[in-house]
């Protein structure tokens, strides 16, 4: 992102470079040099800090590696908007002032940033939920028609959001996880969701991004950003984010000491099939959690447990699960050679999902077999996928491929699998009770989907490691308050007879921005129209009303006047 200020080209001898592309020459700086013993080379490390102004080519327009690289260099009056909006949107802004008091968030971050950064920061967070992005470049086009935490209202500039993202240390973020995390529930029993996701990065030089294995590959560098729920008292509680070439599987087990560090003690974890490994399965013995981990039905551990129960449950009305319209038993069995535990194997069948499978295994099977026969009389070689369906038959003469034969009782173990699926746990519970805590773990995938689609993370879009710091963790606070609109609004809905459809973390905040302040001929802003009842019931779910409304909004027009 390049800043709105012109500054002089640094004096570093010998360090800066220029190279032309397009129409702009853009400058280098050399901040390292590496020397290869096989090579028996020096190579120079560079970095791009601005692009030189075409009229005045001692004049540059910096990038925040120049804030990075150059952090004590005298800086230009930056430009700040000091014209707001004849109309102003307050509603959904209301509503997030009242969670970061419920939740003092202004209290625990100012113990770590100084005030002024902190109002900034607090800033941020809402623009992130109110505009779903997280450029910081567009930061003062959200500030231009919405009340703001800074002294006085103040807009502040885009370079002076890449100043703080600069600017911000990792003992910050620490600090605040350490406090946020002491104030959660460490005396009752609680499960935690933990799950991860990756983050692509378009640009920049951070060290946590490395080419990895992608739920979704887009050709980019990626990280990991992984977080744990309470899925209790329905709060996010920490975040992790490692290179991305570390897999699930490994970062578990250093996940559980922190949960250890931040003092969750009577906890368990529930977990999707990525993380399921003997490893952390004694790792987790190892530190008194219990866990909950869902395992596919056709994995080699449970498919034969489930073959031995099937016929005994799928019809017995005793054993269906309503809410899931599934049918489940729970058996012990030992989970691995040489386990010391028994755990609890819970089995569950789906007619809806069974079909479905049995479907998608026949057309896959029949998309093979016509690839297969596509390339008879061939020289061809296919993949294990074909090999564990068919029995590839070739003339022993010229090594032409012939014609594929069904592997009949793979496709039949297959289909008798279908429609299977297992829960372990290490605690004694139902099948019911299994399922529901699984089940649970929704909140925390909704939360990570609103993360993406919400908040704009889908990728880093920032140069440097410290930036890319601050960005995951200004969205986390931001993460935090979201995820209590949400919580609120699904609590609220639950009391309603009828479903309407703007009570989503989405619709209701476009209806609350639909609360405005208008700015009169007096030059004061006042509320523009009484509040809605599709506001009120919204409103409502956050234990406020219109006469709340009216009040803040008088508070509001009051700080802006005086700060005129």
């Amino acid at each position: 992102m390049y800043l709105d200020f012109l500054v002089k080209i640094p004096n570093a001898s010998g360090k800066l470079t220029y190279r032309r592309k397009g129409d702009a020459d853009y400058v280098y700086y050399e901040y390292d040099r590496i020397y290869n013993k096989v090579t028996k080379k020096t190579n120079p490390k560079r970095v791009t800090i601005g692009k030189r102004f075409a009229s005045d080519p001692e004049m540059m327009l910096p990038n925040e590696n120049y804030l990075k690289y150059f952090p004590d260099e005298d800086l230009p009056e930056t430009r700040e908007r000091t014209q707001r909006s004849s109309c102003l949107r307050v509603g959904a802004w209301l509503v997030i002032r009242k969670i970061i008091e419920e939740y003092k968030l202004m209290e625990i971050l100012e113990k770590y940033i100084n005030k002024k950064d902190l109002r900034l920061v607090l800033d941020l967070a809402a623009y992130c939920i109110l505009t779903e992005d997280n450029a910081g470049q567009y930061y003062p086009d959200y500030a231009y028609n919405h009340p703001l935490f800074s002294e006085n209202m103040r807009i502040c500039s885009d370079s002076r959001v890449s100043g703080l993202l600069q600017s911000m240390t990792a003992d910050q973020s620490a600090g605040f996880l350490n406090d946020w995390n002491a104030g959660r529930s460490h005396k009752e029993k609680i499960y935690i969701s933990y799950d991860s996701a990756n983050r692509n990065c378009q640009a920049g030089d951070i060290k946590m991004v490395e080419y990895g294995h992608p739920k979704m590959d887009v050709g980019l560098p990626v990280f990991n950003y992984a977080l744990a729920y309470d899925r209790n008292n329905r709060e996010p509680l920490f975040y992790e984010k490692y290179p991305g070439s570390i897999n699930d599987v490994s970062q578990l087990q250093i996940m559980l000491e922190k949960a250890a560090g931040y003092g969750y003690k009577k906890a368990g974890f529930i977990l999707d099939r990525g993380y399921f490994s003997k490893g952390n399965i004694q790792c987790m013995d190892e530190q008194n959690y219990s866990f909950i981990i869902m395992v596919k039905g056709m994995n080699d551990l449970v498919n034969s447990v489930i073959l031995e129960q099937k016929g005994t449950f799928e019809n017995k009305w005793a054993k269906h699960i309503g809410e899931y319209d599934v049918y489940g038993t729970t058996v012990r069995r030992k989970l691995y050679e040489g386990d010391e535990k028994e755990r609890y194997f819970h089995i569950y069948h789906s007619t809806v999902k069974e079909g479905a499978e049995r479907a998608l295994l026949a057309e896959k099977l029949r998309q093979m077999k016509s690839y297969l026969l596509k390339h008879t009389n061939e020289e061809a070689v296919f993949g294990p996928a074909f090999c564990k369906y068919y029995i590839l038959h070739y003339n022993e003469k010229n090594g032409m491929f012939l014609f594929p034969e069904d592997r009949v009782e793979v496709i039949e173990r297959e289909n008798n699998l279908s429609g299977y699926f297992c829960i372990i746990t290490s605690e004694k519970m139902t099948a019911k009770e299994a399922l529901r805590l699984y089940k649970s773990r929704d909140a925390s995938e909704k939360l990570f989907r609103g993360d993406k689609s919400w908040l704009g993370d889908k990728s880093l879009r920032v140069y440097g490691d410290t930036a890319a710091e601050s960005k995951i963790f200004i969205e986390f606070i931001a993460l935090v308050i979201r995820n209590r609109i949400y919580t609120c609004l699904k609590d609220e809905m639950l009391k309603l007879d009828k479903r309407p459809n703007y009570m989503t973390v989405p619709a209701a905040l476009r209806e609350l921005e639909k609360i405005e302040m208008v700015r009169l001929t007096d030059n004061q802003y006042r509320l523009d129209h009484a509040v809605t009842a599709a506001q009120k019931r919204i409103l409502k779910a956050f234990g406020m009303d219109a006469d709340t409304v009216k009040s803040h909004t008088a508070e509001i027009s009051r700080i802006l006047k005086e700060a005129q």
